[in-house]
């Protein structure tokens, strides 16, 4: 971006979070979730972080939480509310460590680390004078916040007496959260749309919204709860040392306080606390984003002090997020199996529900204009659970004007012919069956190899990708992953993962196995093509004349006669090879086959008969190549290769987990030669 485009882009994103900010802290009338807040103010942060020159101190990133609502008494914080820095990965926490500990001396630097839950509810203050709580605040906007005193004390996990506690300090000021159970919610969203009232949209929502209701009656049919993290205030006639310590006597004072927390020596420590809670996260009967890291000793905490609107010594580390934003680069065109043309949208690779993803299906043409989506547009995506990611939505505030509509192409990305929208009948409630024009359009050519699955089979049979059966490229396709064969070689892990029935492990090995199989030989290259006439014979005697692909194209473009003039080829078979090779299409699938990776291994004329009454078995699995190209590498050299061991075996070549071809070896005393004896055989 230039710097007038980065400054507006900047402009746009403090413009939005600002509105968003009013809307969840204020309000409690947020339209969009935590993700999306948090999305576009780590991409805000970023960006400041690299063009440290629009930096603003009074800017709206700096500052906490709302402001208060006219309509509840204001009450100003004796100790100021703060909000907390986030992380989202291990390195930022390393770094966040590395920041702490340049602020500390070395004797300093060996301390402990106190974790405990963040709970995604309202943030409060409560006041207790002699043991009786008195008063009962929001955080508002870190300095003043709300009144809400009467609607607190309808909580009944709020101790409204400290009396029964061993020690009952004069003064206390309780830091905590209000929560609502997922449970809770769900009840209440039922009842809601039973009486045609909006739903929340999440448990801390409900729980803001019950606390600013004026009525407290209201507030106590909601079954909120609180869970005290933080002593801000207290007189005792000793000290506390420790922030875990406060817990102690949180619960000693009849507080609910989070039953997952724990003292960590180091940070390695605290991941595992981190892997652990996430874990049983989905089962966590209150909604929670992340989980919360103090210096746990009070002394460093003081050193180490606060800075802007976020104190130094605790860092929220926040799970991944189902939903995220980004910008949408561009949308291409997708033709599935059946022909049907489906947008994809190309965005920002973008970090969601712990993987990168880049692109994402439109599904049609009726999706892009519900969302009134745009080349250019900020965009929510979503991504929960093991689904694949979507787009649910377009942030229009953030447009430049730049943005571009999106039209349908006219003819077939694939083959370029012509192009129909289909009717289909739909089922309507009202007037049973309708003709209705359906939303897909489709390519109408039989011939289009986009739409040719057995083509697909072929090809990826003849590269030998044992992971990927037909099975799974009709999925690849239908979910608009792939449209022909040579989109099989841009695949990524993230691209697969979150199927469903596939995850990390079989992910990873589609992709090892692509990987492997990029590398062919020219002969098998021409069979994969599917070129009408030519099998495997014919494609070896093809490679074995011309030796590169450049030289047989060429040779094509000049005529019938070189081609018609090789050993064992007819009249047919030259015809096929010389269209195949004319036509701009095919050649326009080669060319994307050689840019996404595929490496032909050109045929070696002069080393041609050097393993010539030479005959090899192969056995287990080799690292280097894969067994079928092995066996096209010894043939070119004038080797023959068998599936059988015996005595007129010369060389069994043994890769890992072999099996009893090799143990025949050994009994009829064959040579046996690993895979690194073998390439050195081919040099």
């Amino acid at each position: 971006m230039e710097n007038n485009s980065i400054k507006k882009r900047i402009k746009k994103l403090r413009s939005e979070i600002t509105r968003l900010r009013n809307e969840y802290h204020t309000k409690n009338t947020p339209n969009i979730t935590d993700d999306v807040y948090d999305s576009l103010t780590k991409e805000l942060k970023i960006l400041l972080l690299k063009y440290p020159e629009f930096n603003d101190k009074n800017a709206p990133e700096n500052r906490v939480a709302g402001k208060a609502l006219d309509k509840f008494t204001k009450v100003k914080h004796k100790v100021r509310m703060l909000s907390l820095n986030d992380v989202f990965n291990e390195e930022e926490l390393y770094d966040w460590e590395k920041r702490i500990k340049k602020l500390l001396t070395e004797k300093m630097s060996n301390f402990n680390y106190f974790c405990e839950v963040k709970f995604d509810g309202l943030a409060v203050s409560l006041i207790y004078e002699k043991g009786k709580f008195i008063k009962g605040a929001t955080r508002g906007d870190g300095f003043v916040g709300e009144d809400i005193t009467e609607n607190l004390k309808t909580i009944k996990s709020i101790p409204l007496s400290l009396t029964e506690a061993e020690i009952v300090p004069d003064y206390i000021e309780v830091r905590g959260e209000v929560l609502m159970s997922k449970k809770t919610l769900i009840k209440l969203n039922l009842e809601n749309e039973k009486n045609g009232k909006p739903l929340f949209a999440n448990s801390r929502n409900a729980a803001a919204g019950s606390l600013r209701q004026l009525d407290p009656s209201l507030a106590a049919k909601r079954e909120l709860d609180f869970f005290a993290y933080d002593i801000a205030e207290i007189s005792l006639d000793k000290s506390l040392s420790k922030h875990s310590d406060k817990h102690k006597y949180l619960k000693g004072f009849g507080f609910q306080v989070g039953k997952d927390e724990a003292i960590c020596k180091n940070l390695k420590e605290v991941i595992n606390f981190i892997k652990k809670f996430e874990k049983v996260r989905p089962d966590f009967s209150y909604g929670t984003d992340g989980v919360v890291i103090s210096v746990d000793d009070l002394k460093l905490q003081e050193v180490l002090g606060v800075v802007g609107k976020a104190p130094r010594y605790m860092a929220a580390f926040k799970y991944p997020a189902e939903k995220a934003t980004t910008i949408v680069k561009d949308i291409k065109i997708n033709v599935g199996r059946t022909g049907v043309l489906t947008p994809l949208a190309i965005f920002e690779p973008t970090l969601v529900a712990g993987s990168t993803v880049s692109k994402a299906t439109l599904h049609n043409m009726d999706q892009i204009e519900r969302l009134d989506l745009r080349i250019g547009d900020t965009v929510v995506i979503e991504k929960a659970g093991d689904v694949i990611p979507k787009v649910v939505e377009v942030l229009t505030r953030m447009r430049t004007g730049k943005e571009k509509k999106f039209t349908m192409v006219q003819k077939c990305p694939v083959c370029g012919d012509q192009i129909e929208r289909k009717s289909a009948l739909k089922n309507s409630k009202r007037a049973g069956l309708l003709s209705t024009e359906s939303v897909a359009f489709y390519c109408i050519n039989s011939k289009c190899s986009a739409k040719n699955e057995r083509y697909l089979d072929h090809f990826i049979s003849v590269f030998e990708i044992y992971e990927l059966g037909p099975k799974i490229l009709r999925r690849f396709k239908d979910e608009g992953l792939i449209t022909d064969a040579a989109d099989v070689f841009t695949l990524t892990k993230e691209d697969i993962a979150p199927l469903e029935r596939f995850g990390e492990k079989s992910a990873e090995n589609i992709i090892k196995e692509i990987n492997l199989k990029k590398k062919i030989l020219f002969s098998k290259f021409l069979f994969a093509l599917g070129i009408l006439h030519v099998g495997e014979e014919t494609a070896r005697g093809l490679a074995t004349n011309f030796g590169t692909l450049e030289k047989l194209i060429s040779s094509a473009r000049q005529g019938l006669t070189e081609i018609s003039n090789i050993e064992n080829i007819g009249p047919a078979v030259s015809k096929s090879v010389f269209d195949y090779f004319r036509d701009e299409k095919n050649l326009n699938f080669i060319d994307k086959l050689l840019k996404n990776g595929v490496i032909i291994e050109k045929v070696e004329k002069n080393k041609k008969g050097k393993l010539s009454r030479m005959i090899f078995v192969l056995t287990g699995t080799l690292s280097q190549m894969s067994r079928e190209l092995a066996k096209e590498k010894i043939i070119s050299l004038g080797g023959k290769v068998s599936s059988s061991v015996s005595k007129n075996t010369s060389y069994v070549i043994a890769g890992e987990e072999s099996g009893s071809k090799l143990t025949n070896a050994k009994k009829l005393g064959v040579k046996v030669i690993n895979e690194k004896e073998f390439l050195d055989m081919l040099k």
